[in-house]
C-alpha cells in the first residue's frame, strides 16, 4: 500500500486504518448493547455472542500492538467471530423458519407457501422472533478488524514505526 504522508506526517493508510479501528470498536460496543437491552444471556447459547465480542474486543487490542506484532492472532480472532457470526445468521433463520407454522398469520398456510417464500419470510423476521441481522453485525464488526490489518505485517522498529497503527 504506498503511503501518502499527510500533513503532519500521518499517511492516509494510517487514517483509514484508525477509521476502520474506530468503526469496530463502535460495531463492539452497539452489539454488546443490542444483547444487554434484548437481555441476550438466558441459557448457554446465547452467551456465544457475548464470548465472541470480548474476542472481537480482544482482538482488536491485537491489531493495536506497535509494530503490528499482533496482527496475526488478530485476524485469527476475527476470522473465528467471522465464523461465530455466519453460525449465528444460520441459526437464527432455522429458529425463524421452524416456528413459521406457529405464526398466527400464516399457521394454516405454512406448508402450502413455495420454499423459497418460506425461507425468505424467516430471513427477514416475517416470522420467528430471532433478528437475523444482529449476528450479521458482529460478523460485520469482525470483517472491519481484518480490513483495519489489510498491509499491515510485523514492522521493523525505527523512526518509521511511529507512523504506523
Amino acid at each position: 500500500m504506498t503511503e501518502v504522508l499527510k500533513p503532519g506526517g500521518t499517511s492516509t493508510a494510517v487514517l483509514v486504518r484508525r477509521g476502520l479501528i474506530a468503526l469496530t470498536v463502535i460495531g463492539i460496543l452497539a452489539a454488546a448493547f443490542e444483547l444487554a437491552t434484548e437481555r441476550h444471556w438466558n441459557g448457554l447459547e446465547q452467551l456465544i455472542p457475548w464470548l465472541a465480542l470480548a474476542v472481537l474486543a480482544v482482538a482488536t487490542a491485537l491489531a493495536l500492538i506497535p509494530g503490528g506484532r499482533g496482527v496475526t492472532a488478530a485476524r485469527v480472532l476475527a476470522l473465528l467471530v467471522l465464523g461465530t457470526s455466519i453460525y449465528g445468521v444460520v441459526d437464527h433463520i432455522l429458529v425463524n423458519y421452524n416456528s413459521g407454522a406457529l405464526d398466527q398469520r400464516y399457521a394454516d398456510t405454512w406448508d402450502t407457501l413455495p420454499l423459497l417464500e418460506r425461507w425468505w419470510y424467516a430471513t427477514t423476521k416475517t416470522v420467528g422472533p430471532a433478528p437475523t441481522l444482529a449476528p450479521g453485525v458482529l460478523g460485520q464488526t469482525a470483517l472491519l478488524l481484518l480490513l483495519a490489518t489489510l498491509g499491515r505485517a510485523r514492522q521493523p522498529h525505527g523512526p518509521d514505526a511511529s507512523h504506523r497503527l
